[in-house]
């Protein structure tokens, strides 16, 4: 029989936190309905044994692979970042607000501090989702269409908000505004390092956060330093 078939649900989280969110994806008790198998968690669950272990086994596969980013095109860096880093948070704000919620539940009167890393994630949710938008409908098609007018020799395309160093100016302060909200968890959590004798949800919020930060600096980044620099120059060539 497969080995990971007779590991028991709480081992796998044990050896791997990372593992905690694949089953709170699949709706598997991983905290205090995690001492029987999983198969037999599977088929508890009615789900497919062969889907969980894939991504089971997938878990640990790095998205940060050594990429020079920097030659690449800007219509394709912006469906890049839709695709990897805006696709990241959508996925993921809903499985934090509620491993936010739960563990404030539980541990909020013994760890205050948890009540109020509910509040400043619910905050960040919020500020990211509209910022994702702005970006998705306004920036991001614009720049594909300066791209476009380079590529095909043509005129300056208008846009309703002046230059483009406008919007990017407003993208740039929301960033700033989400990376002070994630410092002030990061802080408050102890640098997302739970407490002795911690339960997997906890043990498994406090890992997803520190990811959640990880991802959002890379995305940041990418945007910063890269995006928005080469969308202004190519902005001023076509002047």
């Amino acid at each position: 029989m497969n080995t990971l078939e007779t590991k028991t649900v709480a081992d796998l989280v044990t050896e791997n936190i990372k593992t905690a969110h694949i089953f709170k994806k699949y709706g598997i008790d991983f905290c205090c309905g995690g001492g029987i198998s999983i198969q037999r968690a599977c088929e508890k669950a009615n789900i497919n044994f062969e889907d969980l272990e894939r991504d089971l086994l997938n878990v640990d596969q790095s998205r940060d692979r050594a990429t020079n980013y920097n030659s690449w095109e800007l219509d394709f860096l912006t469906d890049h970042i839709i695709n990897v880093h805006h696709s990241y948070v959508e996925e993921n704000i809903p499985l934090l607000i509620q491993y936010a919620a739960k563990v404030a539940k539980v541990h909020g009167d013994r760890d205050p501090e948890l009540l109020e890393i509910q509040k400043l994630f619910a905050l960040v949710a919020t500020e990211l989702s509209g910022h994702l938008r702005k970006e998705e409908l306004i920036l991001f098609p614009f720049i594909k269409k300066l791209v476009k007018a380079k590529k095909d020799g043509a005129a300056l395309p208008k846009a309703n908000f002046g230059t483009v160093d406008n919007p990017i100016k407003m993208m740039e302060a929301e960033h700033e505004e989400a990376g002070e909200i994630l410092r002030k968890i990061a802080k408050l959590s102890n640098n997302y390092t739970p407490p002795e004798g911690a339960c997997n949800t906890y043990r498994a919020f406090f890992a997803k956060l520190d990811e959640f930060e990880q991802d959002l600096h890379q995305h940041v980044h990418l945007e910063n330093n890269i995006l928005f620099p080469k969308a202004m120059h190519l902005e001023e060539q076509l002047q």
